[in-house]
């Protein structure tokens, strides 16, 4: 089996966070954080250079294995790419409709900026993501 690159280390979440160029992408992800630790009640870990990750499950893909966050975020350039809450959003579109501006792909949504969003509803879906099992 191939060996997964993303992997979580220990580089600091904060310092990650804080060398981001963009104000409102550094603040959005600075709050993403406390918002991400209220609703997992884990501890924030980077995964590889640019994932910020909460909580761990193993898998078992067809060409690898290995641990890998529950749920997490990237601040990209372009907008927030929020991880592991496909499945919370395939289960409840009502509730991502309410979400406010985004876009959606197979695994991520993605947030061009936290005030396009409502983040009570945000909460809910990362709450209702670390209820279910990932590897269903």
């Amino acid at each position: 089996m191939a060996e997964i690159k993303t992997t979580a280390n220990e580089r600091s979440v904060d310092e990650f966070l804080a060398s981001i160029e963009d104000p409102v992408r550094r603040s959005d992800g600075i709050e993403l954080k406390a918002l991400f630790e209220r609703a997992t009640g884990e501890p924030a870990v980077m995964w590889g250079p640019a994932i910020v990750g909460f909580g761990t499950f193993h898998y078992t893909g067809k060409s690898s294995a290995g641990e890998w966050m529950t749920v997490g975020y990237s601040p990209r350039k372009a907008s927030q790419s929020l991880y592991g809450l496909h499945g919370a959003y395939e289960e409840n579109p009502a509730l991502v409709e309410a979400l406010g501006r985004h876009t959606t792909a197979k695994s991520c949504i993605y947030v061009k900026t936290l005030a396009d969003v409502d983040l009570e509803v945000l909460e809910r879906l990362i709450r209702a993501a670390m209820e279910r099992d990932p590897n269903s």
